[in-house]
């Protein structure tokens, strides 16, 4: 039967295909992120997206469809943010709600905006699956990873940290490259099932998608880096503060104290606290409690790395940052943060009622600057990160490849017992990953962890728990193909996909 006289795809079919089968497979992709790791689940829901692509007949049919995957990801996979709206930003459990799906429902916009040029740019049906696809899903994702200053959670690279066959390109491509490597696993995956039965196309496919797999599996033997000094004697401290009660003035005391007493009593040459571990402003701290630290650490040999606020009064108006602060031999240096939480701390322009809403204390810092030399502590420069900062690799790697160690200091008790905390630890294992570095995290209620030059967590502290975690992380020499060319030969080689199934019309 030709085309012309085809009959149209009924109504039941083109809801499945368009919006069912799409949003379910999102929802599913949750299951390659932490903590079930499952990496071959988002390699077929993204085989099904694209399945349900070559089904639309139209761009906004197509836009429709990744609409729909879009939201099951986002609404399964950060729904987190709820909690941070309503549980410890007091914002009514309605509103709460509304804003969380709103904020989905804009995430969701990118896989649309990829649907829709997917089926709007000509290509020929091969090349649309194999080529355009993959390159605009990952295209996207990129541009939702900077815009309106980024969010690139849940990007599909990242579950396939650290132990897909898969996770071997992100030395030389990054978390994009390996979001890349996914598409093209779907794409070979959808082709597959669009071929003939026992046809020389299906062999074809196979026999790439193997060979897909085996280059990473192959690349994951590559030592990129090298040691350049022996294990660090490390300890992480976990304080497990509730956010509902660390500003209170008896929780601020006894957090200050236990602190306190925590870093005398490590055995470690560096002791890291979470951000902002200290509940006040680094120049209020009570008389005489940085002094102690600091003649503790030069008497014991120390280096100590506090997260905390720092605050400095210039023409009228006071600057806050926040901070991490290395105390010890010399002179106090510091970290401060560079790549601010819209509306966690700073209200972006326009959106200034929303402080009537939310009670989030400490919305106005400022943004460090854009380059910082790493912090020097235990003999080692190490390359710091504070919270979310470690989801943008291409900034991570700034401090590279200076720095020997990498660093990451948090505050997950935003998202209660949602899988963010899990979410955020793999996203440090692809930092790992790409860098060929150690990444060691010290959190307030988790995770705190060492993670190797591999991805791999050697060692973790349960959740919700108060405890110090010994790490030894090798400082580490060289540079990734990704350390030196950050994201751009990802994109050029989407970019490359893109253009030449646009051009080939087979």
């Amino acid at each position: 039967m030709t085309g012309a006289s085809a009959r149209p795809a009924r109504p039941a079919a083109v809801l499945a295909w368009g919006i069912g089968l799409p949003a379910i497979a999102g929802a599913a992709a949750v299951a390659g992120f932490a903590p079930l790791y499952a990496w071959p689940v988002p390699i077929a829901a993204l085989a099904v997206l694209f399945l349900a692509w070559t089904r639309s007949g139209s761009p906004l049919q197509a836009a429709i469809t990744g609409f729909a995957f879009g939201l099951g990801l986002n609404l399964a996979g950060v729904s987190w943010v709820f909690v941070s709206l309503h549980e410890f930003g007091h914002m009514p459990a309605a509103l709460a709600a509304v804003a969380t799906f709103l904020f989905c429902a804009y995430l969701a916009l990118f896989p649309a905006a990829a649907g829709w040029l997917a089926r709007r740019l000509p290509a020929g049906r091969q090349a649309r699956v194999l080529a355009l696809m993959p390159a605009a899903f990952v295209l996207l994702e990129w541009v939702r990873g900077w815009l309106f200053t980024g969010f690139p959670w849940l990007v599909a690279g990242y579950s396939q940290a650290p132990a897909s066959p898969l996770s071997g390109f992100a030395p030389v491509l990054g978390a994009y490259g390996v979001s890349l490597a996914v598409a093209v696993a779907a794409a070979l995956l959808a082709a597959f099932a669009q071929s003939p039965a026992w046809s020389r196309p299906r062999a074809v496919l196979a026999a790439a998608f193997v060979a897909l797999l085996g280059a990473g599996a192959a690349l994951k033997l590559v030592p990129w880096t090298g040691p350049s000094g022996p294990p660090l004697a490390v300890a992480l401290l976990q304080g497990n503060v509730s956010q509902h009660l660390k500003w209170r003035e008896d929780v601020r005391e006894r957090t200050l104290r236990d602190y306190h007493a925590a870093i005398v009593r490590s055995p470690a040459r560096v002791v890291v606290l979470p951000e902002t571990a200290l509940p006040a402003f680094l120049d209020q701290l009570p008389p005489g409690y940085l002094e102690s630290l600091r003649g503790h650490a030069r008497a014991a040999g120390k280096d100590i790395l506090i997260g905390t606020v720092e605050r400095d009064a210039r023409e009228g108006r006071t600057a806050y940052w926040n901070s991490v602060v290395r105390i010890g031999a010399g002179a106090d240096q510091s970290y401060r943060k560079r790549h601010l939480v819209p509306f966690g701390e700073f209200i972006p322009p326009g959106f200034g009622w929303i402080l009537a809403v939310l009670q989030i204390p400490l919305t106005d810092f400022a943004r460090g600057e854009a380059a910082q030399a790493p912090l020097a502590a235990g003999g080692a420069a190490w390359g710091v990160a504070i919270c979310y900062e470690d989801i943008f690799g291409e900034e991570v790697i700034d401090a590279l490849p200076q720095a020997g160690v990498l660093l990451n200091v948090s505050n997950d008790a935003w998202f209660g017992r949602s899988l963010a905390a899990d979410q955020h630890l793999q996203f440090s294992q692809m930092r790992a990953l790409e860098t060929g570095r150690w990444m060691v995290r010290a959190t307030n209620t988790g995770v705190t962890a060492a993670i190797d030059g591999k991805g791999r967590v050697v060692a973790r502290l349960p959740q919700f728990t108060t405890g110090e975690l010994a790490a030894a992380p090798v400082p580490h020499a060289g540079a990734t193909p990704f350390v030196r060319w950050g994201n751009l030969p990802a994109l050029a080689i989407a970019a490359a996909m893109a253009a030449a199934a646009a051009l080939r019309r087979r």
